[in-house]
């Protein structure tokens, strides 16, 4: 496994700081580093690439002194991660019609898909009101634990 210097570390959690991230993972060689900020700080894990905010502006085009106006047409997302492992389901049942579509407007504690887990069928709800931009698993695909589901555009 590669070394990484404090200082690389200062740079990536001052590259947090500047975008307001949440959340940083990058990956270099054979090496993995996750960030994470927490209520009560920073913490380091590694796990799955993830890359998140794409439509956020790469640190270069914020050097270079981007209108301010771009930065405020970024759009903020929210992930809803799988609470479990198991089976991700869009319907009810193969003869139903899906939960969820791509572009729909969904409220709070509306179910959104169901997690087949040890043949139980756990309905998930949404957290937050918001709009689907994306449905990211398949259905009938197996799910990880924290594996991201949707990505929503809270209103």
């Amino acid at each position: 496994m590669g070394v990484v210097n404090i200082k690389e570390i200062k740079e990536m959690i001052n590259l947090m700081n500047e975008n307001s991230l949440v959340e940083l993972e990058i990956e270099k060689d054979d090496m993995r580093i996750r960030l994470k900020k927490t209520a009560t700080g920073i913490e380091s894990f590694s796990g799955p690439v993830v890359f998140h905010g794409q439509n956020a502006p790469l640190p270069q085009e914020k050097a270079q002194g981007a209108p301010a106006a771009e930065e405020k047409s970024i759009v903020k997302t929210v992930e809803i991660k799988a609470p479990m492992v198991g089976t991700f389901y869009r319907a009810p049942s193969p003869e139903s019609a899906a939960y969820v579509e791509v572009g729909q407007v969904i409220e709070a504690g509306q179910v959104i898909c169901i997690i087949e887990a040890m043949k139980l069928m756990n309905e998930i709800k949404s957290e937050v009101k918001g709009k689907i931009l994306e449905i990211l698993v398949d259905n009938a695909e197996p799910v990880e634990f924290g594996q991201s589901l949707f990505l929503i555009d809270p209103l």
